[in-house]
Formats: structure tokens, C-alpha cells, sequence
């Protein structure tokens, strides 16, 4: 029984697909059931392997456009149900995905390059994420996905949770709420088989202390952001409910494209002047266009689409993150950093060009040919800034797998 519908990331409808034949191939062992419904009306779904009170839960799609977590979360299920060994004391739960309106939305299931992967881009703005809507909204106004993956938390208060997210292009990273002692080495171990690079100054995680190369742990409360004006917090995020059960969460990033550039441990030797050149070039392209959307919106119909409200969400971001990398000292002094930050400040005006070209597209607008060619010079000049190089699949799922394994067994240890 494959799990993997070729060599692409799976629809929601074929995750769905793919559990109910593990689900029926075994009954004793799996239950599939609607934990949620979507704003749009999807339901959320949640495959459950075994029955212990020990639970680890396992979250695919919290993003959209990260779509290895849907194999990869298939792929452990597999493994759950072959070997008895992980499941002895402890139940597995994975959520299919926690996103089904974004993941409609993002349409590249095998994309050949990052111009053609931006081509179906879609990221929600930060207060329709999942995960991310309890940092930057009060609690009446939670979307239901955040309630449905909240409430499976308050129901197995599970000692694990894992999250499945990805990047682009870059290397494997992993953040913790809690330490998890051991974890770093079958980690690295793992991304060195499958030649997959370690990003060790990862923008993501700028300034939290690392357990290992790679691991990062999230500072204690009181210690300020790397990026003071970005909205989201990832301590008040969904990551920290488990908490409340003493639960810790760990996210486990792979990339799509790899970049042997992001392991660079090197001292850069002028980090702060490289970092105020990015902010000017965040600024010049974020303005450019701001420019194309401020000429089209006369002629849009709909002002409140969700391919557009993330476009503007991202261009309303760069003014003060720019600020924030002009003012705030730089959180490390690694090449690789540097290069973290470097990528970080071209995917917020890509990613807004690809998704208002989206939308002026479907309106047949002029200005769509003009966003394209943006799109096309941008994600070529990242690949080759980086000089990206394609991760199989197979092995984006593979090293993906091995690390959320990895992380259920320590920290069952730890928690015991």
C-alpha cells in the first residue's frame, strides 16, 4: 500500500484517501474522524493509531505552501502501524491537515523550480494561520482551525507535539519549546545520509540558545524578539498549548530546494552593513510592487479575496521589519545567518507578487505579465544566489520522518 501518490505532495482529498485505506486495512488499531470544519467548510480530520494515554500528536499543513509535511505524516503513520515497537505505551494521533482552505489554494504538487512552485503560491495572512492566530488575535475571534487543533490538544493533552513545516529553499532546521536532550545527534546524523544541510543560523530562530546544530530552544519568557515589529509570537502560539499539560512541541523544518550555503558557521565579516543592504533591497522590491498593486486595485472587484489579503498582510510587514534589521543588532554573526536573513528578505516581496499575480490573472489585468516577469527574475536570482539543488522527495519525507520518530522517543524519555 503505497503512501505516497507518485513522486508529488498529495491533495487534502488524497491524504484523506490515503488514511481511510489505513484505516481499513487496520480497524483494530485506526480510527479516522472529523475533529473540526474549516471557515470555507472543509472538515479537519484525525487519524488515530493506537490507544495508549500517552499520546504524541503530529500536525500536517499548518502552511500552506509547505506541503512535505502531508507525506511525511503518511509515512510515519506507516511506519506506526509496522512496527509495534513505537507504538508500546504510547498512541499516535496525526491531523491531516490543519489548513484545508490554504492548501486548496496553494497548487503546485510537483513543482520543476522555485519560478514554477511561486507560480501556485499561497500563504495566508498571519491572523488566518492556524497556528500563528493566537499571537496576533484575542480569543473570541480564533478561527475554527485554531479552535478544532487547540481542542485536540485539551483532549489528549499529548506529551509530544510535532509540526510539520518546510522552506523553499534553504536547509533542516528544528525548534523546541522544551529541550529534548539526545535529539541533535540522530538529527544531524540523518540530514548528513541524505545530504540535506544543517541551517544553523536559520532567521526563524535568530537569537534562541541551540541544543545541537540545528536544535534550536525558544528563549524564556522576557527575552526580547530578533524582530521586534513582526506581529506573530511563537509563545503565544498553538507550539506552547501543549504546555498546559506538560507537553512540549517541536517543529521540524525540511527544505524543498537545498542550499549548501546555510551550514556556514564562518564568522561573516560585516554582518550588520550586509543586513542594512538587505533591508534597502527588501524595501526597493517590496515597493515595486506596492506600486502594481496600487495601480490595479481600481480595477479589482473583489478588495477582500484571500490570495490578496495575504499579498497586502506581506508588503504591510516590510516597514517595519526593515527597520527592525536597519536598528537591531544582528542576533548572530555567522555567514550562514546572514544568508538566513538574505533569504528571508527576498521571499516577502516574492511571495506578494506571486499571489497578487494570482489574482490579477484570474481578473485578466494587465499589469498580471509585468508581476510574472518579477516573479521569474526573483526566483531565478534566489536559485541562483543559493545555488539551489533539488531534495527527492523521497528523501525530504524520509529525513522528515526519521526526525519527528526521533523526537517522540527522547522526549518520551524525558517525560516519563
Amino acid at each position: 500500500m503505497s503512501v505516497l501518490p507518485e513522486l508529488r505532495y498529495p491533495t487534502v482529498t488524497e491524504l484523506v484517501s490515503a488514511a481511510r485505506a489505513l484505516t481499513a486495512h487496520r480497524p483494530g488499531v485506526c480510527v479516522l474522524r472529523q475533529v473540526g470544519t474549516s471557515r470555507g467548510g472543509r472538515p479537519l480530520h484525525l487519524l488515530s493509531v493506537g490507544r495508549a494515554r500517552r499520546a504524541v500528536l503530529v500536525v500536517a499543513g499548518a502552511h500552506a505552501n509547505e506541503p512535505t509535511g502531508s507525506c511525511t505524516l503518511l509515512a510515519v503513520a506507516r511506519w506506526v502501524l509496522e512496527r509495534r515497537e513505537l507504538r508500546d505505551g504510547i498512541s499516535w494521533h496525526f491531523l491531516l491537515c490543519a489548513d484545508p482552505d490554504g492548501a486548496s489554494l496553494h497548487v503546485t504538487p510537483a513543482p520543476r523550480s522555485l519560478f514554477d512552485y511561486h507560480l501556485g503560491f499561497f500563504r495566508p495572512a498571519g491572523p488566518e494561520q492556524p497556528e500563528w492566530a493566537p499571537s496576533v488575535l484575542p480569543p473570541d475571534r480564533l478561527p475554527p482551525e485554531t479552535r478544532a487543533l487547540t481542542g485536540v490538544i485539551d483532549e489528549l493533552r499529548p506529551y509530544l507535539q510535532v509540526t510539520l513545516h518546510g522552506t523553499d529553499l534553504g536547509g533542516s532546521w528544528v525548534q523546541l519549546t522544551k529541550d529534548v536532550p539526545g535529539l541533535a545527534e540522530p538529527f544531524v546524523k540523518s540530514a548528513a545520509e541524505l545530504h540535506i544541510p544543517v541551517e544553523t543560523g536559520a532567521s526563524d530562530a535568530a537569537g534562541w540558545p541551540a541544543s545541537g546544530p540545528g536544535v534550536h530552544v525558544m528563549p524564556a519568557p522576557g527575552v526580547g524578539p530578533a524582530y521586534p515589529s513582526l506581529p506573530d509570537d511563537a509563545r503565544h502560539s498553538t507550539w506552547y498549548h501543549a504546555h498546559r499539560y506538560g507537553g512540549l512541541t517541536a517543529v521540524v523544518e525540511v527544505p524543498m530546494w537545498a542550499s549548501d550555503l546555510v551550514d556556514d558557521p564562518a564568522p561573516h565579516p560585516a554582518p550588520a552593513a550586509a543586513i542594512r543592504r538587505l533591508a534597502r533591497r527588501l524595501q526597493r522590491d517590496a515597493l515595486e510592487v506596492t506600486r502594481v498593486l496600487d495601480g490595479a486595485l481600481p480595477r479589482l472587484a473583489d478588495l477582500d479575496g484571500p490570495l490578496l489579503r495575504a499579498a497586502r498582510w506581506g508588503l504591510e510587514l516590510v516597514p517595519g521589519l526593515a527597520a527592525d534589521l536597519v536598528h537591531t543588532p544582528p542576533a548572530d554573526d555567522t555567514r550562514a545567518y546572514v544568508g538566513s536573513v538574505d533569504a528571508f528578505a527576498r521571499r516577502v516581496p516574492l511571495r506578494a507578487a506571486a499571489m497578487l499575480r494570482r489574482v490579477l490573472r484570474g481578473t485578466d489585468d494587465r499589469a498580471a505579465k509585468q508581476l510574472e516577469e518579477l516573479v521569474a527574475t526573483w526566483s531565478d536570482a534566489f536559485a541562483e544566489r543559493f545555488r539551489a539543488r533539488w531534495v527527492p522527495l523521497e528523501h525530504q519525507v524520509e529525513h522528515q520522518s526519521r526526525t519527528v520518530v526521533a523526537a517522540a522517543l527522547h522526549a518520551r524519555e524525558e517525560t516519563q
